[in-house]
């Protein structure tokens, strides 16, 4: 077998593994910036399964053409369901999320939540899909990123995991900016601007160089809720009535 399990000393305190045709997709750009920082101090640990290894027959096949007919295959059952029992064997913990279009999108809460658990293991699809049967019996939980269609689940769950790993303490130097990112308090977030004061003859707007913190609180709080009104109003329907109702203050 081929997994690439690391074995730490210290174990990290929040464990990704990732089941998938593609191994050498990972960690990717997850070994960059804030999530690779992380990961070389083993605040996380990333592991990666190939599927391939738990083919069955002389042609390792990890696939076969669908029932009823149709184009493109299928990823067979059995070959899925032995990857994941011997993966969650060896120590992997959940939730199990496989990444496809048909699940149900991914919010930030549902990020924090994962974030906050010890781990996640997630499966990539690839082909038209895998076995129904693989995903009822084990009650694995269904996840998409958006609503297009990419080549497999490996993008998605690099998107997920770096979503989930930069929540993780430690990992971001100033946790106070995560409780004023889009999607924070069902708002998308206000504008910013640095230096220069002004540029190609746009001004930084007056208030954010008063030095009254209030009034700068309360203009980002407005200007947030006039972004999300304009363009996301589905995040306030039902939940953020005064991001509908409330005029944009000067």
């Amino acid at each position: 077998m081929n997994d690439n399990f690391t074995q730490n000393t210290t174990p990290p305190s929040w464990r990704a593994t990732v089941l998938t045709l593609y191994p050498d997709m990972f960690p990717g750009p997850l070994n960059e910036a804030l999530a690779g920082r992380a990961l070389a101090e083993q605040i996380w640990s990333l592991n990666s399964v190939n599927i391939r290894d738990y083919a069955h027959g002389k042609h390792g096949s990890v696939d076969d053409q669908p029932f009823g007919g149709g184009p493109g295959m299928v990823m067979r059952p059995d070959v899925l369901a032995e990857a994941i029992d011997a993966t969650l064997a060896k120590g992997a913990i959940g939730p199990v999320i496989y990444l496809t279009p048909r699940g149900a999108p991914l919010k930030q809460a549902r990020v924090r939540e994962i974030s906050a658990g010890a781990g996640v293991t997630l499966i990539c699809g690839r082909f038209e899909g895998v076995d129904e049967r693989v995903l009822e019996s084990r009650n694995i939980e269904e996840i998409s990123i958006g609503d297009y269609v990419l080549s497999g689940g490996e993008i998605a769950a690099l998107a997920l995991l770096d979503a989930a790993v930069r929540l993780l303490p430690g990992v971001v130097g100033a946790a106070e900016s995560l409780r004023e990112e889009s999607f924070e308090h069902g708002l998308l977030e206000y504008p910013h601007y640095t230096r220069p004061r002004q540029f190609e003859g746009k001004d930084v707007p007056e208030i954010l160089l008063s030095g009254d913190h209030e009034r700068i609180r309360s203009w980002r709080r407005a200007e947030a809720e006039k972004t999300t009104r304009n363009r996301r109003a589905d995040l306030c329907a039902g939940t953020m009535s005064d991001c509908v109702n409330t005029r944009a203050r000067p």
